[in-house]
């Protein structure tokens, strides 16, 4: 899948980072943080001198990287998927949270619960082969838009953020997601978007089996990447503790914390913190998804670099720049 439109704002990103650091980014505390960080970590003779072997940075993608409101975006692509096998069951027209995804109430399909969000995920997500469902979510994600926003989802990535994975990797880090959505979800469509390789990809894992010379999704859960899962993910997937981590949500608050335990480097640790109902959401301690309450609390005890996105951002979205 390669779209012009996805390849223009991660050249952006890549341009912006070799001119000017993180130019959408207000001249303010989060962007003096992140850009005295990489100099002192990539400055020769630096008492804080991190070799480029060991430069991993980890980065959460709902509401991370892009938005994540008013549900994740990959129950949205569940909620399709059950759509469009809703002819081969006419029973879910009497069973919840089916009833209600095919009836158009996220409500009522939110209140299921993570029992109700797991059915639809294993209906949605398995019973094919993994080049199957790589091809599902790639014409989904170049079709499917927003409910509100009325853009393609990959529309809703963050501008500021795009810059901020350009800046780090022309600074020689390993950019990595570390994420509680589904790996095989991502990987179809997330490296075009963000220019990282699927095998710096990490994420909750459905079951596989081989067979016939074919991986096939089976419907049961293999690990879940959130919360205490994120650092077990970083140990399997990259081997070694990160020296800076990105998040928004409670839900990364262990993966940056096991970042921030790192005995030999300097560390970083930014929350995104959604404070713009306008332009994008704004929610934090209340909110079902992407909640932040002990997370805030921890990271303004402990000095980390939480981003005020209303006041520190210039732009949320990369389809602003055009206008």
């Amino acid at each position: 899948m390669k779209t012009v439109i996805t390849l223009l704002f991660l050249g952006f990103a890549l341009a912006a980072a070799a001119a000017e650091p993180l130019p959408s980014w207000n001249d303010g505390p989060s962007k003096h943080a992140i850009i005295h960080y990489v100099d002192t970590v990539t400055k020769e003779g630096s008492k804080d001198f991190i070799p480029q072997k060991d430069r991993i940075a980890v980065f959460d993608n709902d509401g991370t990287l892009w938005s994540e409101q008013p549900v994740y975006f990959q129950f949205f692509f569940a909620m399709d998927r059950v759509k469009a096998l809703a002819p081969q069951h006419p029973e879910w027209k009497l069973v919840q949270p089916f009833k209600a995804v095919l009836e158009g109430d996220i409500k009522k399909v939110m209140a299921s619960g993570k029992e109700g969000l797991l059915k639809l995920i294993m209906v949605s997500h398995t019973g094919m082969s993994d080049e199957e469902f790589d091809d599902i979510v790639a014409t989904w994600i170049k079709t499917a838009k927003h409910p509100t926003k009325k853009v393609r989802f990959t529309e809703l990535v963050f501008q500021p953020m795009l810059e901020l994975l350009g800046y780090l990797r022309a600074n020689d880090f390993k950019t990595f997601i570390v994420s509680g959505g589904g790996i095989d979800f991502m990987r179809p469509w997330a490296t075009e978007v963000y220019g990282i390789p699927s095998n710096r990809i990490i994420g909750s894992e459905i079951e596989v089996k081989y067979r016939d010379r074919k991986i096939i999704r089976i419907p049961k859960t293999r690990f879940i990447d959130d919360k205490e899962g994120k650092p077990v993910g970083i140990h399997y997937h990259i081997g070694k503790r990160p020296v800076a981590a990105f998040g928004n949500s409670d839900g990364d608050l262990d993966m940056m914390q096991y970042t921030e335990a790192n005995r030999h480097y300097k560390t970083l640790q930014l929350y995104v913190h959604h404070t713009d109902a306008k332009r994008e959401w704004a929610y934090d301690r209340k909110s079902p998804i992407g909640k932040l309450d002990k997370g805030l609390d921890y990271a303004r005890d402990h000095n980390w670099t939480v981003v005020d996105m209303k006041k520190e951002w210039k732009v949320i979205y990369p389809f602003e720049l055009k206008h």
